[in-house]
């Protein structure tokens, strides 16, 4: 995978009406405009994988916050198993092995170095576009783009009215460590200690229903401790940074189509958000499942409706 040059990145609404004026007026009338609408580890996934899979489509990835300020990057991003109850054991399989296979493939390519056990931002090689834009109501990327995929997480409360979405706070220690090489775990799983490419994360914690993203120092002293008992040559650390995020939890990952109508109009929607503390281990595979959700949407605006005999 190498960095995409075809990306490009606009400001505002302004710009975002402007975009409109010279991307859609040149446009092949059977190319399908989806708008990815969040730009997390899961939209930028989706991103990629409809832009490989959908036929004919051109995909625009829409948000507020990209890299480095939103909840992915808090992430330590290690691949482990994790538990969704909603979800049937088989799919949660599926999503994990294809999330791995994905990932393997990464770290045994030339590129391994610079993507280290991360997915980031900057590396679609499919072309696309990219949005700097709050979106308040998915309705106003109407008419503007025939399909909307809802990667928000915690943003789908508002966007979606889904009440079954919660936070779960994780209060995170970025630390410069360059001497710990391998990652230390403990029982629970609550205490860890993760290498990454560029610094050591230190966590962690659970708190649900907790919004707060500030940092608290106690809770960091206690993080730290916790870290030091496992492995003591910690205390020697320099370079810490204390970093909060909301984990997007629900009873289980919601990854459905729904058709959105409003005075007469019709929205088709994927849902692709709810990963919890698992979105890193599944997330190529859930995206791609989402890809073959938008493949279907675009299969559906390109049939033909029958008209009733009289």
């Amino acid at each position: 995978m190498r960095p995409a040059s075809r990306w490009k990145t606009s400001f505002g609404a302004r710009a975002f009406g402007g975009f409109q004026d010279c991307f859609f007026r040149d446009r092949p009338m059977d190319t399908a405009r989806v708008a990815v609408v969040g730009a997390g580890l899961m939209g930028l996934s989706t991103a990629v994988c409809t832009s490989r899979l959908a036929p004919r489509c051109s995909v625009t990835v829409i948000s507020d916050k990209f890299t480095p300020d939103t909840t992915s990057d808090v992430a330590a991003g290690m691949l482990i198993p994790h538990a969704y109850p909603d979800t049937p054991i088989h799919k949660q399989k599926q999503w994990f092995r294809e999330t791995f296979d994905h990932l393997l493939s990464i770290a045994s390519s030339a590129e391994a170095g610079v993507a280290g056990v991360h997915l980031v931002s900057g590396v679609k090689g499919s072309g696309g576009q990219i949005l700097t834009r709050r979106v308040e109501d998915l309705w106003e990327l109407h008419p503007s783009f025939d399909i909307v995929v809802n990667c928000t997480g915690l943003g789908s409360r508002r966007l979606a009215g889904d009440s079954k979405i919660f936070p779960v706070r994780g209060q995170v220690l970025k630390v410069q460590a360059p001497w710990v090489k391998h990652f230390i775990r403990d029982g629970s799983g609550l205490t860890y200690i993760y290498p990454g490419v560029s610094h050591v994360t230190l966590g962690g914690t659970r708190q649900k229903g907790d919004w707060n993203l500030s940092p608290d120092a106690e809770i960091s002293r206690d993080i730290f401790s916790r870290c030091c008992a496992l492995e003591p040559s910690l205390r020697g650390a320099c370079d810490i940074k204390e970093k909060v995020g909301l984990r997007p939890s629900r009873p289980g990952v919601r990854l459905q189509k729904e058709l959105l109508a409003r005075d007469g109009q019709r929205l088709p929607v994927v849902h692709h958000y709810g990963h919890g503390a698992g979105g890193f281990s599944v997330h190529w595979g859930t995206a791609l499942e989402a890809a073959r959700l938008v493949s279907e949407c675009v299969h559906a605006l390109r049939t033909p409706t029958p008209k009733p005999k009289l």
